[in-house]
């Protein structure tokens, strides 16, 4: 396989609403994120992956963008986005613009326009039917909004403040290209690409992800755009398995860096049901999922590692312990994902074991989908306590809460009132703690940004899972008649763990001293990695 940057790299999430405010609004802004760049310096990050910074009227917090080529008043200026791609690049940090492009704003030129007229050049960009049919938003709600002065309706798969671009006109790839080209030229280091699976939709035939023209589009925005440089491209693609991520990645297709699977994080959904309705995660099924992406996709593409995002609840608090043993399972967790093969990427606050937020009524939710949800659920005759429940499982304002920077008031995100609440134990958690204690969650993020950069192993080994009892995530990773075993207790109770394998010497572990693999009585959340001999 040839050797790319991003193979070494570890990417860090900002959703730029929350991570540092620089002027007393409530809001983070692009100053802020420069002024926190020596913090992702010292971690050891390759690149950013910034949430959308585009103008916008935030009906879904930046991913309803009004003007791809200009930057939310609420953030800066684009004279502040170029700073930031400078100062970034002078310390060895891509920025990686998160990439929009099935649906835009309603309030978009493109759709204005769109909507005067059938006749308008602009009508077309987007989809528009005579009737509605029975597709729901996945924001709940039909999929369908009617327009009064076109007396159509045009297709929205999330907010009806979302519509859908119609990929089908080669006049809308031109536009997103000549987009894509502008920020390229800025200096960036790549995209991330919202719901980018939905973009080859046909609609009439009740096809949405994975349309029979997708690959094809992919394969033309790469020739068009990033293919001519050297850049990360990965694809936000819910219905991913790892034979279609194989067309996204493959070296020789000329599409995408990797894709973004999500099949891991769909374990704790109950089948047939909602987002909202969980269930305890079997562990059994998370090493099952994890294996077959690590060996089926093997060398025909390329994993992304994750557990968090903004669209998801903190990782601690679903499937760690973020009580009696948050330091300990974050590091486990830490370390069972980044000694996997492919490219890790850590969400904001999840290196210091930022946690879900109690939510105990809806004011204080922000996020559209939870509003959403909960005005249905409670119209079919919810419990109200029930549906709370679910938001703070499941939540994604849980991702959200300000990044908790220090123990003064707001955790140093603002001197101003945050636009959602800080969750109430930043005084504990919280990034000056962190830096602090040598044997925080922290450094273990640090040494393990360090070992990708500087491990072949990691990066092209094989991977073998070891047959464990079900509490204990165990597997091998072999490279140039070196092998290495990872083992992750990955549960509350001790646990035992045996091999006939000698240690050569110890790699990292989240406190744990091994001597010997012969009968080892693992404590909860036991975690380490070590080279050993066959």
């Amino acid at each position: 396989m040839e050797e790319k940057w991003w193979h070494k790299a570890t990417v860090y999430q900002i959703y730029p609403r929350s991570f540092q405010d620089s002027d007393g609004d409530g809001v983070g802004d692009l100053q802020g994120i420069i002024s926190r760049l020596d913090y992702l310096e010292n971690l050891g990050i390759s690149a950013i992956w910034l949430s959308p910074v585009y103008k916008s009227p935030n009906d879904d917090n930046g991913y309803d963008i009004s003007d791809y080529e200009d930057i939310m008043t609420e953030f800066g200026t684009m004279d502040d986005m170029d700073q930031l791609i400078d100062e970034a690049d002078k310390r060895g940090i891509k920025i990686v613009m998160d990439l929009v492009v099935n649906h835009t704003s309603d309030e978009h030129r493109w759709f204005i326009e769109a909507k005067k007229s059938i006749h308008n050049p602009y009508h077309d960009f987007y989809v528009w039917r005579d009737q509605a049919t029975d597709v729901r938003s996945n924001f709940g709600g039909s999929a369908w909004e009617y327009d009064e002065n076109i007396g159509k309706y045009y297709l929205h798969l999330f907010s009806k403040k979302q519509p859908d671009l119609n990929w089908e006109n080669p006049r809308v790839h031109e536009k997103v290209y000549d987009m894509m080209n502008f920020w390229i030229e800025k200096g960036v280091g790549g995209f991330r690409m919202d719901v980018i699976d939905l973009i080859g939709k046909k609609p009439d035939q009740n096809i949405f992800e994975n349309g029979p023209k997708l690959h094809d589009y992919l394969q033309e925005m790469n020739r068009s755009t990033f293919g001519k440089h050297d850049l990360l491209t990965v694809g936000e693609t819910w219905g991913a398995n790892p034979e279609n991520a194989k067309l996204y990645s493959g070296v020789e297709r000329g599409e995408l860096s990797m894709v973004f699977q999500f099949e891991h994080i769909l374990l704790d959904y109950q089948e047939g049901k909602e987002k909202w309705d969980t269930k305890k995660l079997n562990i059994s099924d998370l090493k099952e999922v994890f294996k077959k992406w690590q060996v089926e996709l093997g060398d025909d593409g390329w994993n992304s590692l994750f557990w968090n995002n903004h669209d998801l609840p903190r990782i601690v608090s679903r499937w760690g312990n973020d009580e009696e043993y948050r330091v300990k399972s974050a590091k486990a967790l830490a370390i069972l994902l980044h000694l996997l093969k492919g490219t890790p990427y850590i969400y904001e606050g999840e290196e210091i074991g930022m946690t879900n937020f109690d939510f105990q009524d809806i004011e204080q939710v922000k996020d559209i989908e939870s509003v959403n949800m909960y005005s249905e659920r409670l119209e079919k005759g919810y419990d109200k306590e029930d549906i709370m429940s679910s938001i703070r499982k499941i939540g994604r304002d849980n991702a959200r809460t300000p990044m908790q920077w220090d123990d003064s008031k707001n955790a140093g995100f603002t001197t101003g009132t945050p636009w959602i609440e800080v969750n109430r134990n930043y005084k504990e958690i919280n990034v000056k703690n962190a830096l602090e204690d040598s044997n925080s969650i922290f450094y273990t993020y640090k040494k393990l940004i360090e070992l990708r950069k500087n491990n072949p192993w990691i990066i092209y080994g094989a991977f073998e899972l070891v047959e464990t009892d079900e509490n204990v995530f165990s597997y091998l990773r072999k490279y140039n008649s070196h092998v290495y075993l990872v083992v992750v207790n990955f549960s509350d109770d001790k646990q035992i763990f045996e091999s006939d394998k000698v240690i050569v010497q110890r790699i990292i572990d989240n406190g744990i001293v091994v001597e010997d693999l012969k009968h080892l009585e693992l404590e909860p959340w036991d975690a380490f990695a070590v080279e050993v001999s066959e």
